[in-house]
């Protein structure tokens, strides 16, 4: 296998810590499980830049293993970096570009949140919204695991954690209002910045 670089885990900006209703304890908590998965990525590809890829056989393998828990490690960056990034804002209602997107393909504000509430309460692990470049428009997409059920060609503007690690301290199970306290934490200034800087249409 080729070369790979190390990465290292995205520093939190300060507002995350500073959150109306979930916990700075929480949100470290939380952090330190994002820090693991970028440490596992690291791990698992220098185990890759020497594994026998000779021995690759669909029912086991250590080719398999390391690559099927590579992409749970890269899903779990991922969808955290996301997360953790446009979170520390005022939430209501959205502003700007993406606003104009979520009523065009929702209708408005208040169903877009209530479809995404309901994703987020039937999914096991995560709920996005995101632009799916074929389609042209947004959608609630569902998710399990850091690895489960990935959209190509689409885009996450939204991600919504909601594996229990998320809320638990501050909520316990109480799964609806972490949602609620996520909505009033989001920063749309960062949403629309992602949405001007992969030139989404129609925004």
């Amino acid at each position: 296998m080729t070369h790979f670089e190390e990465i290292k885990p995205r520093e939190l900006k300060p507002a995350v810590l500073e959150l109306d209703g979930i916990s700075r304890a929480s949100v470290e908590a939380h952090y330190r499980l994002y820090q693991g998965y970028v440490a596992k990525r690291n791990e698992i590809l220098g185990k890759l830049a020497s594994v026998d890829l000779g021995a690759a056989n669909q029912v086991y393998s250590e080719l398999r293993a390391l690559k099927v828990d590579l992409t749970f490690a890269i899903g779990g960056i991922k969808n955290h970096e996301v997360y953790f990034e446009h979170l520390g804002g005022g939430g209501g209602n959205p502003t700007g570009a993406v606003a104009k997107l979520i009523a065009r393909d929702f209708g408005s504000a208040d169903a877009w949140r209530e479809d995404l509430k309901a994703t987020g309460l039937a999914a096991r692990g995560w709920a996005w919204t995101a632009y799916d470049w074929d389609e042209r428009r947004l959608f609630n997409y569902i998710g399990d695991a850091q690895n489960t059920f990935p959209v190509w060609n689409a885009t996450p503007l939204v991600a919504l954690d909601v594996y229990e690690h998320a809320y638990f301290l501050d909520f316990q199970t109480d799964r609806a209002a972490y949602i609620d306290a996520f909505f009033g934490n989001l920063d749309w200034d960062v949403v629309n910045g992602w949405v001007d800087a992969y030139h989404v249409p129609g925004a």
